[in-house]
């Protein structure tokens, strides 16, 4: 069974930083790519960050350029998201997701979650 857990989530002042971290179990987390999604209230999943198995390549969008950072340890099958300098637009509930599973709309294999508020 493939369980994904997602955490430290919490509340930071926009301009502030938090790091997710997510511990994989169930499949060969050296051998897939990984994703970080997320949610807002009333919105779709949105699509934050992308890893190759390796850890050598690293994809964003452009609103997560510069400010987020994805990286893995394949030793500890965890996967980090590093935020920098926050903003309101960034709250949200992110999850981590194994890639091959993941559509525009969904991803199947994501864990419950880590809620971001970002606020003042």
């Amino acid at each position: 069974e493939v369980r994904l857990v997602e955490s430290g989530g919490g509340l930071v002042q926009p301009g502030g930083s938090l790091r997710l971290s997510c511990t994989a179990s169930g499949f060969t987390f050296r051998n897939a790519a990984m994703s970080w999604v997320r949610q807002a209230p009333g919105k779709g999943l949105e699509w934050v960050s992308r890893i190759n198995s390796a850890g050598t390549h690293t994809y964003y969008p452009d609103f997560a350029k510069g400010r987020f950072t994805i990286s893995r340890d394949n030793a500890e099958n965890t996967l980090y998201l590093q935020m920098n300098s926050l903003k309101t637009e960034d709250t949200a509930r992110y999850y981590c997701a194994r890639e091959v599973t993941c559509t525009a709309d969904d991803c199947s294999d994501k864990g419950q979650g880590t809620q971001v508020t970002v606020s003042s």
